[in-house]
Formats: C-alpha cells, sequence, structure tokens
C-alpha cells in the first residue's frame, strides 16, 4: 500500500483502484453490500482454487430491492467472474432462478460432469423467498453437492423502504428447514458468506443469508485477509458428530423418490440439521462478547440490531468497563435458526434476566426461552424482549429498531432488573417503551415544508398509460406504475407480484362494476403476469390489461426484461392464450405498421387515441388487451447519452408571455418536468430543459403558448471566460476553515437531495475520500422509489479508525454536519430527526426545486422560508448557511446537476468535511462521472463559500436583490402594457380605477395594501384579456425571440401549436379543438398582421368575439368593475378581506377556450358568497 503524505497528518493510498474491491487481497478495501456479496463468491472460487478443488459458480434469481442492483453489479464484473469460473443466470422469477441451483447441486445424478461441485447463490427480496418456499422445501430435502453448496440471499426490506409491505423471512426459511445467518454489517458479509458455503457443503443444506436494507445498501471500509498464501482450511470439521461413510450428509443421488420420501426427511432432521449445529460449534459465528464473573444480566443481539445495542451504549454512556461493573453481559448471535443452544446456555446460566434485542417478531427470543426451559431454577434467567413480562410492551415487533429506542428499552430493562445505571448520559436518557417510531403529519401545506414524494419521470409513458376514461376504474399492479394509485381512487388495490387482475375475478360476482383495466408491466408479464391473463382467461373475466412495454425494468435501474421480450412475442402469446381483442398502442405506431411486424387482426393505434380505446374495449365482454409500448424515458435518457438512440432535435419552450399559468400542460402530460416560473404576473409555466426528456405530451395542452423549436440547445456559460476567473482564484483560495473538533473525531453527515441528481454519488465520494485516508468510513443510503424524483437521505460517516462506527445509520440528533442539496428533503422529518440544536452545522441549497404534488396542484405554495424555518428551528439559527447552489451551478456548468457537487466544496472550505482536497480529488477521480466537471464544480463550490461576489464576476452584474412587491412600478408597466393591447385610454381607464381603490383603502387601512395590488393585478387581467389579437402581438413582440437568444443556442425550424376556429375540430365529448402544428415561416407574418385587428376588439365586426371564451371575458370586465363598486360601497376594517378575496377571484380564472370556460363556471358560486357576505345578505 502506498500512502501519501498530502497535507500535515493526511496520507492517502495512491495505489487504491474501484477493482481493489475485489483482487486486492490483502489489506483494506471498500465495499457495499451489493459489492461484498459479489466478492463472497470470488473468495470461494479463490478458496476452492488454493485447497486444488475444481469447481464452479452459479447465481441466479431476480431482482428486487433492497437487491436491486445486484445483477447489474454482477453483469459490470462479467469478465473476473468468467476468470473464476462463475456463471450468473437471472431467473424469469425468484423460484426458476432457485430452481437452476437445485439443478447445479445434482451434477452428481448424471455422468459427464466437468466440475467437482457448483457452488451457488440464489438471490431476491422478501417476496421473492414467499414464493419460492417450495423450491426451498424440496431443494433443501434433496441437499447440496459435497463441493457445491448454496446461499440464499434474501433482500429483508423490514422497514418497506422499498417494498409494498415490511418482510421478515426468517420464519419462511425455518419453515423450509434452511439454517440463516444474519450479519450485523458489511464487514460480516464475506466471512459469514464463506461460513454459510462450507456449512452448506458440509451439513448437507441449503443456507440462507439475511442480507437486510440497512447492510446491503450501506457501505464500508473494511480489511480484508486472503488464504491463497499457504493455504490452509479457513474452517474446522466437527468432531463432535459421525459423518455418515461415502455419501456424508449431502446429496445422494441412490436415494429414490417416492419409495425413500420419509429417508429424506429423516436425515433433514436427524442429520443435517445436527451436522450445521455441530459445524457451527466448530466455527461458531455466535460470540460472547462480555461476560463479566457473576454476570447479573445479559443482553442478546441478533444480526444488525447489535449495532443499534453498541450505539445504546455509547448513548448511555456504558463503556466496557462499565458493563463489567455492572455485571453486564453481551452476546452476539450470528446464526438465528436454528439456535446453537450450548453457547446460549453457557452465557446464560446463573444470570438473573436476559433481554433479547432483535428486530420485528420474536424469533431468536422463542429459541433461547425453548433452550433454557430445562435449566434448574437457580441457573434459569427470565427471558424478555418484545415485553417485561407484566410489567409491559419493551421492544416492537414492527418496522424496525433504531439506537435510541434501544437505549430506551436497555434503561427501562436495567431499572425493572435492578441494575443502577450512574453515568451522566443514561440518567438523563429517556426510556422507550414498545411500539413503533410515529412520524408526525404535517398540519396543511401552507404552514409546512413541502413533501418531496416519488413520480413518474418527465416523459414517463406511464403519465399517459395508466389513465382512465371517466367512469372507469383500474387495479394497479407492480412496478413503477404502483405510482398511479390514485387520491381520486380510480386507480385502487393492488396484489402480488404475477397476479394482477386475478383478484377482479373474486370481486366482480359480488359487485355492480361490469368492467376492470389492470395494469401489467412487461417485467411482471414475463416474471409471472402472463399467467394472470390465462386465470382471467379462463373465468370468462370482463377485464382488460395494459401490458406496459416500456423496454427496461425501470424500477430497479434499467435492467432489460430476461429472455428479450419482444411487443410481438406478448401479441402472439396472448393471443394463443384465447385473448378475445388485442390492440397495440404506441407513441410510433409507424414501426409495427410492416407486413410482418404483428398478426393481421391486431390493431395499431397511436397512444392520442387512448382514451377512445378504452371507452370501446371496456363495453366488450370478456378478456381483451392494450399493449402499450412507449420505451421507459429514464432509459431513452441513458441510451442517448451513450449514442444508442437519436437525441431528437426539437425542444419545447412556452413563450411565458402568453401562458395563463391555467395548468392544463401538467394536466395532459402528468409531466413534471413542467414547472413553476414565477413572474411579474403571477406564476406562469416553463419547461425544465435539463429533465425534458422530449415526450412532448405537453404539447396537448390547450394553450397557444407552446412552441418548438428544432436545433436548439440550452445556452451554455462562457469558459474561457469562468476558466481565466477560476485559474485566477487556484493561486489564491485560502485554505479552509479550521475543522472543529467534533467533526474530526467523527464526522456524521446526513446529506439529503433528490433521487436521480447524484446524492448517492456524493456519499460514495466522500466515503472513498475517508478510505484513501485510511480512516473509517461508511455510507447508509435511503432511498426506496427515490430514483423517481423523490427524497434521498445518505448518512455517511468518517472517523478516525473503523471500530468508532459501530452502525451505519446516524443516530437521532447525532449528525453534526447536514449537507441540504435540495432544502425540501433537508426540512423532512427524516433528515430533522438527526440534527440537533447546538450540535449540527448545516449549509443547504436554498432552491426549492418543485415536487410532484406541483403536477396536481399548480397553486401549490413554494416558500424558501418555511423550509429555512423548519432547519433553523431543529438546529438553532445561525448555524445554517443558505445560498443558492443550483443558480450558481446553471450560470458556471449550465446544469444544476453540478450544484451537489459544489455544495460538497462549499462546506469543505466551511470546514465541515474533515478529509483532505486530495482525497476528495481522488475519490471523484475513481467514480470515474464528470471527473473533470466535478472537480472543477468542488473548487467554485469551495470559492463562493470564501467570496460569493465572485460570481458577479461571471456574471459581469451584480446579484439583483428581491424587494417587497412595487405597487407604483408595478402600475406604470401595466399601464404601457395596456396602451399597446388597446389604446391610451384603456390604460387611463385603468389607473382610475386603481386609484379610487387605493384612495378607499387609504382612508381604512391608511396605505394601499392588498385590496390595491388585488385590483392593480386582476384589472389588469380582465381587461388584457388573451385573445386572437393579443396572442399574435406576444408571439411577434420581439420579447418571445429575445427570449430563445437569451436562453438557448442555434435554433432552426419552428413550429407554433394552436386550435384554430376555421381549421379544427372540436371533440363533442370534451369541447377541446384538436391542437394542429403551423410552421412559423408562414404564420408568424401573418400574426403580424393579425395583431393589428386588436381595433375589432369587442366591435360587433370582431370575427372571433362571439366564441364562448371571448364573450366570458368581456363579462369578467363588467362583472370585476361591479365587484370593486360593490367592495367599496361601505368598506371598513371589517369587510375589507372579504373585499380582497371578491378581487382576487379572476386570478383563478385562467387558461383558454374550455379550460377557461371550466375555470370560470368554477368561480362562480365562490364570487356569489363573496358579493352576498359585503351586501350583508
Amino acid at each position: 500500500m502506498n500512502m501519501r503524505a498530502v497535507e500535515p497528518g493526511r496520507q492517502i493510498d495512491m495505489e487504491y483502484g474501484l477493482e481493489d474491491r475485489y483482487v486486492r487481497e490483502n489489506g483494506t478495501v471498500f465495499l457495499t453490500g451489493t459489492q461484498a456479496l459479489v466478492r463472497i463468491l470470488i473468495e470461494q472460487a479463490r478458496s476452492d482454487r488454493a485447497a486444488g478443488i475444481h469447481t464452479g459458480g452459479l447465481v441466479s434469481g431476480y431482482r428486487g430491492s433492497p437487491l436491486g442492483g445486484f445483477d447489474q453489479e454482477l453483469w459490470r464484473q462479467k469478465k473476473l467472474l468468467a476468470e473464476h469460473a462463475i456463471r450468473f443466470e437471472p431467473g424469469l422469477n425468484e423460484d426458476l432462478g432457485a430452481t437452476m441451483l437445485w439443478g447445479a447441486q445434482q451434477v452428481d445424478a448424471f455422468p459427464g460432469k466437468r466440475v467437482e461441485g457448483v457452488f451457488s447463490m440464489w438471490y431476491g427480496k422478501g417476496p421473492g423467498v414467499d414464493r419460492t418456499g417450495d423450491v426451498f422445501r424440496n431443494a433443501n430435502m434433496a441437499g447440496t453437492s459435497r463441493q457445491g453448496g448454496v446461499l440464499a440471499v434474501a433482500g429483508d426490506d423490514h422497514a418497506a423502504q422499498s417494498s409494498m409491505f415490511p418482510h421478515q423471512t426468517d420464519h419462511v426459511f425455518e419453515g423450509a428447514m434452511m439454517p440463516i445467518l444474519f450479519p450485523a454489517s458489511v464487514e460480516e458479509y464475506i466471512d459469514f458468506g464463506l461460513a454459510g458455503y462450507a456449512m452448506s457443503r458440509f451439513s448437507g443444506l441449503w443456507v440462507a443469508f439475511k442480507a437486510i436494507t440497512e447492510t446491503v445498501e450501506s457501505g464500508r471500509s473494511m480489511t480484508v485477509q486472503a488464504q491463497s498464501a499457504n493455504w490452509a482450511p479457513r474452517f474446522r470439521l466437527p468432531v463432535d458428530i459421525h459423518v455418515p461413510d461415502v455419501r456424508g450428509f449431502n446429496y445422494d443421488p441412490n436415494l429414490r423418490w417416492p419409495a425413500e420420501r420419509s429417508e429424506l426427511e429423516r436425515r433433514v432432521l436427524d442429520e443435517r440439521l445436527p451436522a450445521a449445529l455441530a459445524f457451527m460449534r466448530a466455527n461458531p459465528v455466535d460470540r460472547t462478547l462480555v461476560r463479566p464473573h457473576g454476570a447479573r444480566v445479559g443482553i442478546v443481539t441478533v444480526g444488525k440490531a447489535h449495532g443499534d445495542v453498541l450505539a445504546a451504549f455509547e448513548a448511555l454512556g456504558l463503556s466496557p468497563k462499565e458493563l463489567e461493573r455492572l455485571g453486564i453481559g453481551v452476546y452476539k448471535i450470528g446464526m438465528i435458526w436454528p439456535l446453537e443452544a450450548e453457547g446460549v446456555r453457557a452465557f446464560a446460566r446463573g444470570m438473573q434476566a436476559l433481554v433479547v434485542v432483535e428486530e420485528k417478531r420474536s424469533f431468536v427470543e422463542r429459541q433461547i426461552k425453548e433452550a433454557l426451559f430445562n435449566l434448574r431454577a437457580d441457573e434459569r434467567p427470565a427471558v424478555f424482549g418484545k415485553d417485561l413480562g407484566e410489567t409491559g410492551p419493551l421492544l416492537p415487533a414492527a418496522m424496525e429498531l433504531a439506537p435510541e429506542q434501544v437505549a430506551g428499552a436497555l434503561k427501562l430493562f436495567f431499572a425493572h432488573t435492578g441494575v443502577e445505571l450512574t453515568t451522566p448520559a443514561a440518567l438523563v436518557a429517556p426510556v422507550h417503551r414498545g411500539g413503533s417510531r410515529v412520524i408526525p403529519l404535517a398540519a396543511s401545506k401552507d404552514a409546512q415544508p413541502l413533501n418531496r414524494k416519488p413520480f413518474f419521470c418527465a416523459g414517463c409513458p406511464h403519465n399517459t398509460s395508466t389513465r382512465l376514461p371517466d367512469g372507469s376504474y383500474a387495479a394497479a399492479g407492480i412496478g413503477c406504475h404502483i405510482m398511479a394509485l390514485s387520491e381520486a381512487g380510480d386507480t385502487a388495490t393492488f396484489c402480488q407480484m404475477g397476479g394482477e387482475g386475478v383478484q377482479w375475478i373474486g370481486m366482480s360476482t359480488f359487485m355492480d362494476i361490469p368492467h376492470m383495466f389492470v395494469n401489467l408491466g412487461d417485467g411482471t408479464y414475463q416474471h409471472s403476469g402472463s399467467l394472470a391473463i390465462r386465470q382471467s382467461v379462463a373465468a370468462k373475466s370482463n377485464v382488460t390489461y395494459k401490458i406496459l412495454f416500456n423496454d427496461a425494468v425501470a424500477m430497479t435501474g434499467g435492467q432489460p426484461t430476461e429472455g428479450g421480450l419482444t411487443v410481438q412475442r406478448v401479441v402472439s402469446q396472448v393471443i394463443a392464450e384465447g385473448v378475445a381483442k388485442v390492440v397495440v398502442v404506441s407513441d410510433e405506431p409507424e414501426k409495427h405498421a410492416g407486413p410482418l411486424s404483428l398478426p393481421a387482426n391486431v390493431e395499431i393505434q397511436h397512444r392520442d387515441d387512448l382514451d377512445a380505446l378504452q371507452r370501446t374495449l371496456r363495453e366488450a365482454q370478456g378478456v381483451s388487451v392494450i399493449v402499450y409500448d412507449q420505451t421507459c424515458a429514464a432509459e431513452k435518457r441513458r441510451r442517448r447519452k451513450r449514442g444508442k438512440l437519436i437525441d431528437p432535435p426539437r425542444r419545447v419552450v412556452i413563450n411565458p408571455a402568453v401562458c395563463e399559468g391555467c395548468g392544463d400542460c401538467s394536466v395532459q402530460s402528468n409531466c413534471i418536468a413542467i414547472e413553476p416560473l414565477e413572474t411579474e404576473l403571477g406564476r406562469k409555466r416553463a419547461v425544465n430543459q435539463s429533465s425534458c426528456n422530449k415526450d412532448t405530451s405537453c404539447l396537448k395542452g390547450f394553450c397557444p403558448s407552446f412552441v418548438t423549436v428544432e436545433g436548439l440547445q440550452p445556452k451554455q456559460p462562457d469558459q474561457k471566460r469562468i476558466g481565466a476567473i477560476e485559474a485566477d482564484w487556484r493561486a489564491k483560495l485560502p485554505a479552509p476553515a479550521a475543522v472543529p473538533a467534533d467533526v474530526e473525531a467523527h464526522a456524521n453527515i446526513v446529506v439529503t437531495g433528490i433521487g436521480g441528481t447524484g446524492v448517492v454519488t456524493i456519499g460514495a465520494i466522500l466515503a472513498m475520500a475517508g478510505h484513501l485516508e485510511g480512516k473509517g468510513a461508511s455510507t447508509l443510503d435511503f432511498t426506496g422509489l427515490a430514483q423517481k424524483n423523490g427524497a434521498v437521505i445518505s448518512h455517511v460517516q468518517i472517523a478516525g479508525s473503523r471500530s468508532q462506527i459501530v452502525t451505519s445509520r446516524i443516530g437521532a440528533h447525532a449528525a453534526n454536519v447536514l449537507l441540504g442539496c435540495d432544502a425540501v428533503v433537508a426540512a423532512s422529518t427524516g433528515a430533522l430527526s438527526r440534527v440537533a440544536s447546538g450540535v449540527t452545522r448545516a449549509v443547504v441549497n436554498e432552491r426549492i426545486t418543485p415536487t410532484s404534488d406541483f403536477v396536481r396542484d399548480g397553486d401549490l405554495p413554494v416558500s424558501k422560508a418555511i423550509h429555512q424555518r423548519a432547519i433553523e428551528g431543529a438546529i438553532g439559527t445561525g448555524s445554517a448557511v443558505f445560498w443558492d447552489g443550483s443558480g450558481a451551478a446553471e450560470i458556471l456548468f449550465g446544469d444544476a446537476i453540478a450544484s451537489n457537487m459544489m455544495m460538497v466544496g462549499f462546506a469543505y472550505q466551511r470546514g465541515l468535511i474533515p478529509l483532505s482536497e486530495a482525497a476528495i480529488g481522488r475519490a471523484i477521480e475513481l467514480n470515474g462521472t464528470a471527473v473533470k466537471m466535478n472537480e472543477r464544480a468542488f473548487f467554485w463550490g469551495r470559492l463562493l463559500a470564501h467570496d460569493a461576489n465572485v460570481i458577479e464576476q461571471v456574471t459581469g452584474t451584480a446579484a439583483a436583490a428581491s424587494g417587497d412587491f412595487d405597487l407604483e412600478h408595478f402600475v406604470v408597466d401595466r399601464v404601457r402594457d395596456l396602451e399597446l393591447y388597446q389604446n391610451a385610454a384603456y390604460g387611463r381607464r385603468y389607473m382610475a380605477l386603481v386609484d379610487r381603490v387605493r384612495q378607499a383603502e387609504q382612508r381604512i387601512a391608511h396605505a394601499a395594501g392588498d385590496l390595491t395590488e388585488a385590483v392593480a393585478r386582476n384589472y389588469f387581467k380582465v381587461l388584457a384579456y388573451k385573445d386572437e389579437y393579443e396572442v399574435a402581438r406576444l408571439h411577434t413582440n420581439g420579447s418571445f425571440s429575445s427570449y430563445l437568444s437569451s436562453a438557448f443556442d442555434g435554433g432552426g425550424k419552428k413550429m407554433f401549436y394552436m386550435a384554430p376556429p376555421l381549421l379544427t375540430r372540436r371533440d363533442p365529448r370534451t369541447g377541446r379543438r384538436d391542437k394542429i402544428a403551423l410552421r412559423a415561416a408562414w404564420l408568424e407574418p401573418l400574426l403580424r398582421v393579425m395583431k393589428h385587428g386588436k381595433a375589432l376588439r369587442g366591435t360587433a365586426f370582431d370575427p372571433f368575439g362571439r366564441q364562448k371564451d371571448r364573450i366570458i371575458e368581456r363579462a369578467l370586465i363588467d362583472e370585476f368593475e361591479e365587484d370593486v363598486e360593490l367592495a367599496l360601497q361601505g368598506l371598513n376594517a371589517r369587510t375589507i378581506e372579504t373585499a380582497v378575496e371578491l378581487l382576487r377571484l379572476p386570478s383563478s380564472i385562467r387558461g383558454f377556450g374550455v379550460v377557461k370556460e371550466r375555470n370560470y363556471e368554477s368561480s362562480r358560486p365562490v364570487r356569489e358568497q363573496y358579493r352576498a357576505r359585503l351586501a350583508g345578505k
């Protein structure tokens, strides 16, 4: 190991490379749980080779969080696995994957084997364990081969971080009679995994391996030591059990079914399980950690809960010496079934009481009670865990445990058993009695921070494919599209993966609803969902399956669907199953138009016709199928970046002057790339070009503000100018501030952000930098559905030594640094529960990126102040720095994606990152993604922390100060606008009414305030309604062209999207006219002429004046003036609030055509209520 000094007291390992996580045989490596599973396989192959055993390896199973990325890591290491004779063959589903491994243990059944055995690894999440139970039971009965062995890795999601429900697989494996290993941390993965293989080979049993979310999604710096040099057996063979000659305890090809079924069971119960226990006695994973002479009480820790107990000891001030003094013993259990009872009895004999600390339902506690039951009364301790007997509950069975819960429970247990804690920390620690942690709900959206919930990606096919006609209902399925579960209730209920639609068979007989739609992902279809369709056909169910063919399993990272599924194969299969009607729907129907593409009786329709098609199919009898074919938006983005898919040259841009802010574009597209644009005239809409995936569904919004331009590219910063400033400052940037002592000793850094923006990468880089410096380093990522625009929280710890990190989770109120890459997530319960006043310093990106709630509520309040108050309320005023990291990133790099690394640089310069610049730089280099950008972003974060005004050198202007609303300025500008809109008299009309209201309000409130502002804003709005003439003027007055040239480079063919009455048809059902694309080359000259038609506005000669929305708009002017008169009559302090609300009402009457008509009708009863209140009725 080549350690190079980089600054006083700091060295970094210059030789370390990412490949070392697998190939470095001695020393320290940094491994995530997923990577550690891969290393188990490689270590087993190395061990076999060193021992002269010729084996192969086989991995199969099915992806699912928290093991969602395991298959991707196996694919990435394909070459390395091949070098070690390990094959990865993913299963179509979990039980078929397990069946492959069953076969690999039976190579002795036939002649011609090329290896002595096949060590095998199965993987699957909790529900996958459930569905594979039959295979586990049968394969375990058959047994493993002597030089094979099976490790079944269960991705247990105890707290449902990324699952439909929490799950606990312990009892399933117990039922299949498979020993269960439960490592407490990533550091134990390799040792436990190799022990599992050795035990499986010796005992002939399949061995389960619990990889829970908190360990498999964490990463640690750890020590590895190879056996290959001077090889010696890692494990000892038991000497206290008889091993049958020749066959051992393994698979016996001479046993015949069905004659010898009872012998198979006997061998499992009487031979193999005792053999597993004997192996564990010879090679224990259960350990006595503390056992004072004359110990009074004992604590038994189980798996991950061991780290919680150690953290609880720290919180209570219980050092090993203090435990000894108090007579407290600690016993750690690694094999949770079957329990190795001799070790437990030796530890517990003579104690007064034991407490078993384990997550979820009682499992080990029950076995310990059985193991101790027959001890003499004077030797047998009382055993507690989930409760304290008659005293009441102690530790919850629901969800997961946290160190603070365990600390409170231990304090209660000690009090119950007479152990007197005297440490200062223990005296002030709260007690805890049972029950799971309760997260408080926000009281209201106006007073509370926003909630960043997961949502469909921009341009996601599910934005359209999961929509329903009015009056219809749908059942959700497993996959990203489960986010279609709606508050409105039209998409409700779900079932297990592969059962989609079958629940409707059970419901339909007893309900009046005649038909159901069912969402079924293509991955689920291939996994097991095709059987559900077969069942529905057999039951003659009235159901329409929407098979959502997205060409990728986006839920877990964009993996391809196993087996190379195609639309053509799906169509042929469902027809063969007897489906009555099959229709393919696509955003590109032409790609299915060839004569050999689809069967002749299968229709192909455009996605725009989905609503009409669904209305037709819901009236049909029997099973019908819509194959909705559109590639996953995230996968399209990946393929475009890799050059595997053409990036369409067309970009959608909204003319903010034309936009009414009605939000119909969000309604039509359901797209999160449509964001609020706050302007002087209120909230408009803009397309976030960074997140837009060019789906263009937003063009269906009934609004003439949408324009597409080909060849348009967001304008990039002047890198030559920026580079010169950067070079100058690199030579003179001061060293960072001194790191506070507590952060230097043990940094607990909570990083918050938005899924898909690189927040997990930030945690990985910081941890890798700590590893390179030889420090203890760990990460734990809470993601769930976060890659779908949801919240991400990463716990990063950097300590002086690895032993200081007892659990990857940062305890409650223990974070000393909060790195808020997103203020919304930083202000969430998940983040604020980790911080504390007087402990935590924060650096927060103050930019409020819109949440998914904005798609459904276009008027959602967005306030920086609310989020800042929440954060400062938790850590104390003055402990947080808020700055617009996203804005700085856009100025410097042209993309807000650079803001996360800038936040790291900012925090580093403020002394909040206890690492060297060289180590961080090397970690960025090793990460390998956008290395140059991230290195520069880190530097610029440092620089702006030192001097925020440097950004003005880049822009050439001083930052604009955001002040309060300037009424005088606003009114002058609106008068000018109205003169352009119509004439000078029109402007004077506006000014006269605003002045009247101003004078009236001054008499009541002594100043112009909310009432005058309401009139100034809304009278302008009703006067300057956007008819054809105004839209023509706003598109051609030069402001939009100036906007395009300032924000973008390039540009070619430009198209407008409008619904001219003379050229389009009106849908009789919706009342909406079809929008058509119009080339700017001929439309703009026409618009320049049309804008002069404003002289016809409001006259009998206006050819557009008899349209319903024009009639409404003219009526609104008269209504508003009437409402002002009513408000001013008897205006006083009691009526002014109602008057303000009444005169703000036109701001809700937004949009064009039917959208405005609908909003107008909705405003009628509200207006009447306000008027009645003012009139004293």
